[in-house]
């Protein structure tokens, strides 16, 4: 599994328009638009989800400052979340 962060998507973007996008690059297991929890609008990243390894890098290659509703985003590999 290879997990991508996505950042700078625009408030519009759904989980289906995520995915729908990264497909291009191979089997999408997961895409996920954070919301706020209070408004329930987007806070304007996500992460998508690879089954394979390869897909994911050549999701990185392809889809880093593509555009995506109207925005440029910014495709990378996730790391893993800090600790508060």
């Amino acid at each position: 599994m290879k997990k991508l962060f996505v950042g700078s998507l625009a408030w519009a973007t759904t989980d289906d328009t995520l995915k729908a996008h990264f497909e291009q690059c191979g089997t999408v297991a997961s895409a996920k638009v954070i919301t706020d929890r209070e408004s329930g609008r987007s806070r304007g990243f996500g992460f998508v989800e690879f089954e394979d390894d390869a897909e994911g890098q050549s999701a990185i290659d392809k889809l880093n400052n593509s555009e995506l509703d109207g925005r440029t985003i910014t495709v990378n590999e996730a790391r893993p979340r800090e600790e508060r």
